[in-house]
């Protein structure tokens, strides 16, 4: 009874590795083709760098006379109009130079007064042989240096005057105030280098990108190329420019050699603040035709793949002597080649000059699904079922996708 027991338990076994040998051998394949259509698009050639965001007219106003700073007018991002008072010094000293002045020019007139009537009487009597040679001398003298203290005095009055109104600081422009570099009660004192008291940008809707371009680049610039750039406060907004001047004079910094390329760059809603970082796309060269994406050149399908009939429907070399290159293009027979010439290569996409027509699908990539199926017939006979009888059963293996 236990040896019948034993051959029964054995022949189960068998029955086991038959069924999984089954399964793992009965197996079907689908292959999945990644395609791109070709259409028709455009193909930029590109130069980038980084810049800031800066006001295109800004006037940095000073003082031209010492003192204190007695009141102020304006603060930052004031709208001033051309002329607006925007600071005032103390006038105290600057009007005492002007009493100053004006008293030695009152000196001056009244000597000039008194040389005219000794010239006079001298002259009178000189003509008469009253008066000797030097007297006239003298007097011929003495007037020319009374009008000549007169005009310099009227000189030095004029400097007072013009210094007092120094103290009253004007904007020289319509604008926004940027900085104020001062505060009220500080002294400030005029020197050869004007100190600087206000940046007025004269219109903030209108800014421009200055931007620094690599030497290996720079020869690819050209004046009216478009530019689209970015900021960091607005990550997901493009702005456009235009290139309007490319300054010759480099710029030098640990031995990297950039030139500085001003982009105009209209800012209507005002989005744009002066000193921002910008990362800037100068657009130098477009091509337009067909497209299709640069992967596309590098793809190979596995020779298992092909039947004899695919293999003949790839493309000869061109003959023309033209450079050319292969891609795989997926048609109701399979995978085919095409030898294309092509054209800009931006690196993710390529122009096509030839070879390909708009609507075909350019195979960039395959994936292979591996599916197992089996059957098994039992030899023993379920509970229930009549001798003879077969029952069924089936296995599913997860698919798998793997590139080829």
């Amino acid at each position: 009874m236990k040896t019948r027991k034993n051959v029964i338990a054995a022949i189960g076994v068998v029955m086991v590795i038959s069924a999984v040998a089954l399964l793992g051998g009965c197996k079907k394949t689908e292959v999945h083709f990644n395609t791109a259509t070709v259409e028709q698009s455009h193909v930029d050639k590109t130069v980038t760098a980084t810049g800031f965001v800066q006001p295109v007219d800004k006037v940095d106003v000073g003082t031209q006379v010492s003192g204190v700073i007695v009141k102020l007018f304006v603060d930052f991002n004031s709208r001033v109009k051309k002329g607006d008072l925007l600071a005032e010094l103390d006038k105290s000293t600057l009007s005492e130079k002007v009493t100053s002045a004006q008293a030695d020019l009152t000196t001056a007139q009244s000597n000039l007064t008194f040389a005219q009537q000794t010239y006079d009487r001298t002259k009178q009597m000189y003509d008469q042989k009253a008066a000797t040679q030097a007297a006239w001398d003298q007097a011929v003298n003495g007037l020319d240096q009374a009008k000549m203290s007169v005009t310099n005095a009227q000189a030095n009055l004029y400097q007072a005057q013009v210094s007092l109104s120094y103290a009253e600081i004007y904007s020289p422009i319509d604008g926004v105030v940027l900085n104020r570099a001062v505060e009220q009660g500080q002294t400030v004192a005029s020197s050869f280098n004007t100190p600087t008291l206000f940046t007025i940008a004269r219109d903030l809707t209108k800014m421009q990108v200055e931007a620094n371009v690599d030497e290996a680049d720079i020869g690819q610039v050209r004046l009216g190329q478009k530019v689209v750039f970015t900021v960091d406060s607005y990550p997901d907004d493009n702005f456009e420019g235009t290139v309007t001047q490319i300054r010759l004079q480099p710029t030098v910094v640990s031995n990297v050699v950039t030139y500085t390329v001003i982009i105009e760059a209209p800012n209507p809603d005002e989005k744009l603040f002066p000193g921002m970082t910008a990362s800037v796309v100068i657009t130098t060269k477009t091509e337009l035709g067909l497209t299709i994406p640069a992967e596309a050149l590098t793809f190979q399908p596995d020779e298992k793949m092909l039947s004899g009939k695919q293999k003949e429907q790839a493309a000869p070399a061109d003959s023309a002597g033209v450079k050319s290159k292969t891609v795989w293009i997926d048609t109701p027979d399979g995978p085919a080649s095409r030898s294309i010439t092509t054209g800009m290569n931006d690196g993710v996409n390529v122009i096509v000059k030839s070879g390909l027509n708009e609507g075909d699908k350019v195979i960039l990539s395959v994936a292979v699904e591996v599916k197992a199926q089996a059957k098994a017939t039992s030899i023993f006979p379920s509970p229930g079922s009549r001798p003879g009888s077969s029952s069924s059963s089936s296995y599913r293996r997860s698919s798998n996708h793997s590139p080829i």
